[in-house]
């Protein structure tokens, strides 16, 4: 569950979790708050108090991070966490590439196991966090790409090249499906080439999906 706290009024967002745990009394099922976890994301720079929340009279832990969908998510919006678990599942993928090159596989079949493996984990959500990595962590999933290209012998695409990729087809996906929420978001400019961009206060803001999604479409277009 996600809530937005305004003007320091979390009545909304309390209220919103109570009814889950109505909904959840009401058709059979229990949730287990030893298990749930609540993250605060707060950018002010007063911050206030935030009281835990209560759920069936037991407190909620508050944590930094937390781990969805196979994505770490920290309480500041960074992403060196996840970058480090992505390189240490690559890592362990680059072990049975050299050992299938050691058995003296063709570079074909080597490069399918790499994008079965290392560029599927590398991928995963990767429109979500990628805008915002920092460079370094970016040069540390570049490595892995470049190991992966010496032991197989052939070029492969760069991070970047995965990232730009999946953003334009993500993008495109939403520009032709009316009923996605985000489509409202796409809109032409009257010479019908570009998208009209979206107004980003912040970098963090302007390096997220969909402002990126926004200038490649438009770069296209342009193309």
């Amino acid at each position: 569950m996600v809530g937005l706290i305004s003007k320091n009024d979390e009545s909304a967002y309390r209220e919103e979790v109570q009814r889950l745990t109505d909904w959840c009394k009401d058709n059979n099922l229990s949730l287990n708050v030893d298990k749930t976890k609540e993250m605060v994301v707060d950018f002010r720079r007063t911050r206030g108090d935030h009281s835990p929340l209560s759920i069936n009279s037991s407190s909620v832990e508050i944590v930094d991070s937390t781990k969805f969908l196979g994505v770490h998510l920290e309480k500041d919006l960074s992403w060196s966490l996840n970058t480090s678990s992505l390189h240490k599942k690559t890592q362990q993928c680059l072990f049975f590439l050299r050992r299938l090159r050691k058995a003296q596989l063709p570079p074909p079949i080597l490069t399918t196991f790499y994008r079965g493996t290392i560029e599927s984990i590398l991928s995963g959500c990767i429109t979500v966090w990628f805008g915002n990595c920092a460079i370094s962590d970016r040069k540390t999933l570049q490595r892995i790409v470049g190991t992966a290209e010496k032991i197989i012998g052939v070029s492969l695409p760069s991070i970047e090249d995965i990232y730009t990729t999946h953003c334009i087809c993500k993008a495109t996906s939403n520009v032709a499906d009316r009923t996605h929420p985000s489509h409202t978001l796409f809109t032409l400019l009257p010479s019908g080439k570009r998208y009209r961009s979206i107004r980003a206060h912040t970098s963090r803001l302007c390096s997220s999906f969909f402002p990126q999604a926004i200038r490649l479409l438009s770069k296209m277009g342009l193309d």
